[in-house]
């Protein structure tokens, strides 16, 4: 019994024990919110910079990656289609573009290969995935290169017509799929990490707000305790320490809530806009390559004809619509939209993104992107058109060709107008990222300062009066 009333009488009997217990409380709890707001703010930079450094650029790499293969394709094709019998009767300027174009498009894809190998390291999957595109792309630019060669000899175009055949047949079969596998699985993983972030800052907000009201009312009781006990109104060192902790508190609460906002505006605002655009703009390029195999290979065209009109609907889709009326019912879905924006009467990449529409600027390239995509599909037409009327040649120069007016410049010109909607929302997601580690940066050596100068006043504070009983 003796002991037990020892202790009480250290710890909280007397004046200076209750003190001493609720200067301890407070500097505790003090520097467990100081320790949870840094473990929340260094947690928060690594997240940005794993989006930043990682989860974006390996989505957008498979993205680039999927488009590559297609334009590499088309360019094959153009190639073969504009090179004539071994350079005679050669489309020259179509013919140049197109030698161009593929070695860009070669060299992009070993760029992205590269990139997206080291992505891959740690997940078996992606890494199966990559060297099966890896030992996929190889055996395909053996089989282009075959077709090339014997396009080079005179009567050698049916050779070469065999040769692409299986190289487009080994696009199509193996090399798509698995780079849109590697497009779903590494936009997966970030909205995986994106959620977890997210989940993670909004249990970070409760606990520091909790942490927060329970430390203002100790310093409350302290503060209720020193006027009782002393007779004083209020003691400057701990009204102090209070209105630190408060502006702590408001500061820690704002960069968790800020920096949640502005993880959602970069993934959810910007980077799912990208994600479709980028899909809708690798479709594009395959559904042109279409056109071109259309052309080269008389004998799969209702094959070729079917996949553009496949392509064609995940970028607009209209349901039951043929080749003979898309662009009919393009026109009435379009209008429709344009006189209210929630009309639902089409689907597909491009109303993905007309459903995010978040940014200045956007709704108006979006829309742009839509009519410049409804003038290259009239061209489509044109061609087969064309071609139906027995006007090879013309058909081929149309679609080939660069000259204003041409099919070339009007998807030339789609193109631009994507590229300027993926352009708003890519800017976005990087100032979104910028504002977030400014946000940290900013925010937390204020917070974390404040919470130890309210330590610091807390103690100073006490001090006299701790004083008085020695």
């Amino acid at each position: 019994m003796a002991a037990r009333a020892a202790l009480r009488r250290r710890y909280w009997a007397t004046v200076p024990a209750r003190l001493r217990l609720l200067r301890a409380a407070t500097v505790l709890l003090t520097g467990t919110l100081a320790a949870l707001l840094l473990m929340a703010g260094l947690t928060t930079l690594d997240t940005w910079n794993s989006v930043a450094g990682h989860a974006a650029p390996r989505t957008t790499s498979a993205a680039d990656l999927d488009l590559a293969l297609n334009d590499m394709d088309a360019q094959a094709a153009n190639i073969l289609l504009s090179n004539g019998d071994a350079g005679q009767g050669r489309l020259r300027t179509p013919y140049a573009k197109a030698v161009g174009f593929y070695g860009d498009a070669r060299r992009e894809i070993g760029h992205d290969l590269r990139t997206l190998a080291v992505a891959a390291q740690g997940s078996r999957a992606d890494e199966k995935t990559v060297e099966a595109l890896t030992d996929g792309f190889a055996e395909y630019q053996e089989l282009i290169g075959r077709a090339l060669e014997n396009a080079g000899h005179r009567g050698g175009k049916a050779g070469a017509l065999a040769d692409y055949r299986r190289a487009t047949d080994l696009l199509r079969t193996r090399l798509l799929p698995a780079a849109r596998t590697l497009v779903a699985s590494n936009d997966a993983a970030f909205d995986a990490e994106y959620s977890s972030a997210r989940s993670g800052l909004c249990n970070q907000l409760a606990a520091v707000l909790a942490l927060g009201v329970l430390l203002l009312a100790v310093l409350g009781v302290l503060q209720w305790y020193l006027a009782r006990s002393f007779r004083r109104v209020f003691n400057p060192g701990v009204l102090a320490a209070t209105v630190c902790t408060l502006l702590a508190v408001v500061l820690g609460a704002q960069l968790l809530t800020a920096s949640a906002e502005q993880l959602r505006v970069a993934r959810r605002d910007a980077f799912d806009s990208v994600v479709a655009l980028d899909r809708a703009r690798a479709i594009a390029y395959d559904a042109n390559a279409d056109e071109s195999r259309y052309l080269l290979d008389a004998q799969r065209r209702t094959q070729y004809e079917q996949a553009f009109l496949a392509k064609s609907q995940q970028l607009y889709g209209l349901r039951g619509a043929t080749l003979t009326t898309y662009d009919s019912e393009l026109a009435a879905t379009w209008q429709a939209y344009e006189t209210g924006h929630h009309d639902l009467r089409f689907t597909g990449e491009f109303r993905r993104e007309l459903d995010n529409i978040t940014f200045p600027g956007e709704r108006a390239a979006a829309e742009r992107t839509v009519r410049a995509y409804a003038v290259y599909q009239r061209d489509d037409r044109k061609i087969r058109a064309l071609l139906a009327a027995g006007k090879e040649r013309e058909a081929v120069e149309f679609c080939m060709g660069w000259e204003p007016g041409t099919s070339n410049a009007h998807f030339g010109a789609w193109m631009a107008a994507l590229d300027k909607v993926a352009g708003i929302n890519r800017a976005h997601f990087t100032s979104s990222v910028g504002e977030g580690r400014s946000t940290v940066s900013g925010l937390l050596p204020w917070a974390g300062g404040l919470l130890c100068v309210a330590m610091l006043l807390t103690a100073l504070g006490l001090r006299p009066r701790m004083a008085e009983f020695r």
